[in-house]
Order: structure tokens, then sequence, then C-alpha cells
């Protein structure tokens, strides 16, 4: 208000001069006070009317008529009202984003990134990085560059990912702990999708004594987390186990769904399948509790897949017989066929090649349509054999 007053005095002056100068000043003003981003159109609109004035004064050296000044001094304090009330309520109100600190923007991005929403994510991390690169944040900024890295690790462009996680590599110190843990954790998936394993494993156990002893729960827990992933068989059991501890002592059980899951697996794959049960019911448990739809459906599937390998085909047929109803229900295609495969094995123990059969077709046409040929050329193949040849014991 003070300034739409203070604009219709100054108006009511004869020369041109001071016209252009106030508008001028006032282009300024907005310039640095409230953004030029923000503010194209207003500030454009006001440097046009000084313009405007500043030609007047060149055109007409010896002045203009008074009654032009009058009618211009009762004209244009309406048009600056307007172009007020425009910067005010017309432009589109900045987001606080606008404003967040670099740790903000990495807790974002953070939480867009185990929403699977990896590109927004890497939009907020950048921000992040911009946000600490001008404040000084050496922290944050190496958190920045590292978690960059990975989101293009996890979309398979491990070129750029290099790229990233050098920049990070280059500022990255253990005296700044936040920042060296997230680069140890990116520096040992790295190694883990070019199948280093002994590097990788070495990396991430680095990372749990780091974390371990910083009280980093949760990145400790990863970092054990993935030692069970990239270890030897007794590693991975091992530190399966010490990442459940570690998630119960610091009451972080949205984890153990996660890592009793994978010991399962381990168990599993040695062939130890009543622990894999006793594993797997443990998972069910925790995906119970944390888990989406899909984490519960792929839980019990885990355990009646379990009792199967036991040789307890009749829990084996309780857990999985439901599956293909509620993967439809919900859309999912690859344990729709997944779960047919397990009923076809279940059917073939039973000696019952035909329906055995037709679940191994239904099977087929399910993984099929998700690309299994591609990423499992191997499983893809056998699955075709059970198709053409439903005989013999069931597979494990």
């Amino acid at each position: 208000l003070f300034s739409i007053e203070y604009t219709s005095n100054i108006l009511n002056i004869s020369a041109a001069t001071p016209y252009g100068l106030y508008f001028g000043k006032l282009g300024v003003f907005f310039t640095r006070r409230i953004g030029w981003h923000e503010f194209r159109k207003p500030v454009n609109l006001v440097f046009k009317i000084s313009g405007a004035f500043w030609r007047i004064m060149e055109i007409n050296s010896e002045g203009i008529p008074m009654l032009k000044i009058r009618v211009l001094a009762k004209i244009l304090p309406a048009a600056l009202l307007i172009m007020i009330f425009q910067v005010s309520f017309g432009q589109e109100i900045p987001q606080k984003e606008e404003s967040m600190t670099a740790s903000e923007y990495l807790k974002a991005g953070d939480d867009l990134f185990k929403a699977r929403d990896y590109e927004k994510a890497r939009e907020s991390y950048l921000k992040a990085l911009e946000t600490s690169s001008l404040a000084g944040l050496v922290s944050e900024r190496v958190e920045a560059l590292s978690q960059i890295a990975r989101t293009y690790l996890i979309a398979g462009d491990k070129e750029q990912t290099r790229t990233w996680l050098n920049k990070a590599q280059d500022v990255a110190r253990p005296e700044n702990p936040l920042g060296w843990s997230r680069y140890l954790g990116v520096k040992g998936r790295l190694a883990w999708q070019d199948n280093n394993l002994a590097e990788a494993t070495a990396t991430f156990m680095e990372m749990y004594d780091y974390c371990h002893a910083r009280n980093f729960s949760e990145r400790a827990i990863d970092a054990a987390h993935m030692v069970a992933i990239t270890g030897n068989p007794d590693q991975q059991i091992e530190w399966g186990k010490k990442g459940i501890a570690e998630a119960e002592t610091g009451k972080i059980t949205s984890w153990l769904g996660p890592l009793w899951n994978n010991l399962g697996y381990t168990y599993e794959s040695l062939e130890r399948y009543g622990e894999a049960v006793e594993a797997y019911r443990e998972a069910r448990e925790y995906h119970g509790q944390y888990g989406d739809e899909r984490n519960r459906l792929v839980a019990d599937w885990a355990l009646g897949h379990a009792f199967r390998l036991k040789g307890d085909i009749d829990s084996a047929e309780i857990w999985i017989k439901p599956l293909p109803a509620w993967c439809e229900k919900i859309g999912e295609t690859e344990f729709l066929g997944w779960s047919h495969k397990e009923l076809g094995e279940i059917a073939l123990v039973r000696g019952l090649k035909d329906s055995a059969r037709n679940h191994f077709s239904l099977a087929l046409t399910q993984m099929e349509k998700c690309g299994m040929a591609d990423w499992d050329p191997q499983g893809w193949a056998e699955l075709k054999a059970r198709v053409s040849d439903s005989t013999g014991a069931g597979e494990k």
C-alpha cells in the first residue's frame, strides 16, 4: 500500500525523468529482493515501463504537455496496482522445497528411492548436491554424489555410476561419517554388480564395522545384509544372523522381513530345508507387519516352496494353492507363473501328470509375459522341458 501511495504522488510531477528512474528502481527491487526466476513477467513489465519513460524524455527533450502527464498520473498507478496484484497472487507460489536444506533434500530423495521412484529421487539428490556445495557441507555433498551414483547403478548405467562415484571418492573422508558410510555402501554395490564379490564383501564388512562403532544402526544392518548376499555360504549365514541381531537390538524391525528371507534363501541353497522353512516363517511374520501385499504373497510362496523341498507336500499345497487367485487379484504376473510351477511340481510328485502338465503350461505362459527367457534362459529352457515331459520326481 505504501508503494501505491508513493507512486501516486510521484506520478503527479511534471517531468518524465523521475518516472523512468522510479520504475527502473522498482524493477531492480523485484529482481534482487524477490528473484528474477520467480517473477519474470512482472519484472519485464517494470523495465518496459521504465524504458518507455526514458524514450519519452529523449523524444521530448523540452518536456511534454502537462495534459499527458496528468492522464498518465491517473492510469499508471492502477497499472502498477494490477502488476503488484499479479506478483502477489497471480504467480505460482514457490514450493517449500526451494528453501530446503541439503539434509532435507537427502531425506526427500531417500523416501523417493524407497518408493522406487528413482528418477525423482535423483532430482532431489541433485538439489542436495547443489545446496551442500553452495553451503560448503562436505559430508552432505558426498552423500548426494553417492546416491546419484546409486540411482544410475539401479538403472543399469554403470558408466554414469562410476562417473558420479569417482566424484564422491574425491571428497569422501572417514572423518565425515554420514558421507563416508554412504560412499562405502555404493562402492560395495558397484563391486557386487561387477561380480567382484571379494571386493564387495570386504567393502561391506568395512562399512558394517564403521557404522556399528558409530551407532548408525540402519546402515550397519544394510552392510550386514549385503555381506549375507555377497559372501561365501558360511559368511552369508554368519552375517545374516548378525544383521538380524543388529535390527533387533536397534528395534529397527522393518528390516527383519528381508533379513530372514535372505537367510532362508541361503539355507535353501545349502539344502538345509528345515532351517529354510523356519527362516521363511519368520520372514512371513515381519512381511505381514511391514510389507505390501506383494511382499506378503511372496512370503507365502517362499514358505510353501520350502515345504515342498523339505518333502512336506501337504503343507506345501496348503500355502501354494490359494496363490494363483491372489496373483490374479493384484495383477502379479511373475509369481502367478511361479505358483503354477510349484503346483505342477506337487502334482508331478503325486503322479498327476495331466494336472502337472497343465500347471507347467500356465507357468510358461506367465513367465513368457515377464521375459524369463531374457533374465533366466536356463530356467526358461527347463520350464519348457517340464511342459513337454512331465515325468519323474518333482524338481528342486
